[in-house]
C-alpha cells in the first residue's frame, strides 16, 4: 500500500516564517532554517518552503536563505514564489531543492511549466494553485494568483488538467477558503482534482486536527496534506500527527 506523505510549509516572507488565516494578517513565528530542522528530526516526510511575496514584488528567490534551509533537511525539499524562468529553476535547484513549485507565474506563462519539465523532469515541476469558491466556475472554484490577491480567468478543474497536460508532475492544491482556519480541508475540491488528473494531488489548506488530514487523505483522495498552523503553534508534532494517522488507518511511514 502507498504511504500519504506529511509535508509541512513554511510561508516566508522577508527571509522570516510567517503564518496568516486566507493569506492575510501574517505574523512572524520564526527563523526558517532552525524550523526546517526541527520538522526534519521530528520526521517530516516533505518540506515545502514558499516565498510569499516574491510574485507582488517582482522579484526572483532568494537563493542564500533557499540554501541554508537545503543544509538543514535531506529529504524531498520544493520552492516556490518568483520562479519564472528556466534559469529561476536552475539556479534554485542548485542551491539545494529538489521541486520546484510554480503559481503564479504558471498563469502568467504556462510555457515554463512545458519548458521546466523538458528541461529538468516531470517530477521536478509542482504547480502550486490557490483556489476559491465561485459560482461563475464551471467547477464551482476559480483560480487566484499573487498570494490570493489576484483574480483569474481559470476555472480550478480546467486549470490543474492544462498544467498536467504541460508537464506537472504534482499538484499542491490550497483552499483560500480554509486557508488557516483550522476547521479542515476543503475536501470536495480535494477530490474532484485528484480524480480527474494522473499525478500526486497535495491537500493544503484547513488542517486542525489529525483527523483533519485522515479525513482528506482517505475521502479527499489526496496523495499527501500539507500542514503549518498545527505544528507552528497548536502544539502538534509530525510523528505524533503520524502515529494519529496510522490508529486512523492512514498508511504513513513511521
Amino acid at each position: 500500500m502507498i504511504k500519504k506523505r506529511i509535508i509541512v510549509c513554511l510561508d516566508v516572507k522577508d527571509g522570516r516564517t510567517t503564518k496568516g488565516v486566507k493569506f492575510q494578517n501574517n505574523v512572524d513565528i520564526g527563523d526558517p532554517v532552525e524550523m526546517a530542522k526541527k520538522y526534519y528530526e521530528q520526521g517530516v516526510d516533505e518540506l515545502v518552503f514558499y516565498d510569499i511575496m516574491a510574485s507582488a514584488r517582482g522579484r526572483g528567490p532568494i537563493l542564500e536563505l533557499i540554501a541554508r534551509v537545503a543544509s538543514q533537511v535531506f529529504i524531498p525539499f520544493c520552492v516556490g514564489g518568483g520562479i519564472g524562468s528556466i534559469e529561476d529553476i536552475r539556479s534554485t535547484i542548485l542551491a539545494g531543492a529538489e521541486k520546484i513549485s510554480l503559481n503564479s507565474q504558471a498563469v502568467k506563462n504556462p510555457e515554463l511549466i512545458r519548458k521546466g519539465a523538458e528541461v529538468f523532469g516531470n517530477q521536478c515541476i509542482v504547480l502550486g494553485m490557490d483556489a476559491k469558491k465561485d459560482e461563475t466556475a464551471p467547477s464551482g472554484y476559480r483560480v487566484y494568483i499573487n498570494g490570493g490577491r489576484v483574480k483569474t480567468d481559470y476555472d480550478a478543474l480546467d486549470w490543474a488538467k492544462k498544467a498536467v497536460e504541460l508537464g506537472a508532475g504534482e499538484i499542491v492544491l490550497n483552499s483560500i477558503d480554509a486557508d488557516g482556519m483550522r476547521n479542515g480541508y476543503e475536501i470536495n475540491l480535494t477530490r474532484m482534482i485528484a480524480e480527474n488528473v494522473p499525478v500526486p494531488v497535495i491537500a493544503s489548506g484547513g488542517g486542525g486536527t489529525s483527523e483533519h488530514l485522515a479525513d482528506v487523505l482517505k475521502d479527499g483522495k489526496a496523495d499527501a496534506a500539507l500542514i503549518a498552523s498545527m505544528v507552528h503553534s497548536m502544539g502538534y508534532t509530525v510523528g505524533g500527527i503520524k502515529e494519529d494517522l496510522n490508529k486512523l488507518g492512514v498508511p504513513v511511514r513511521l
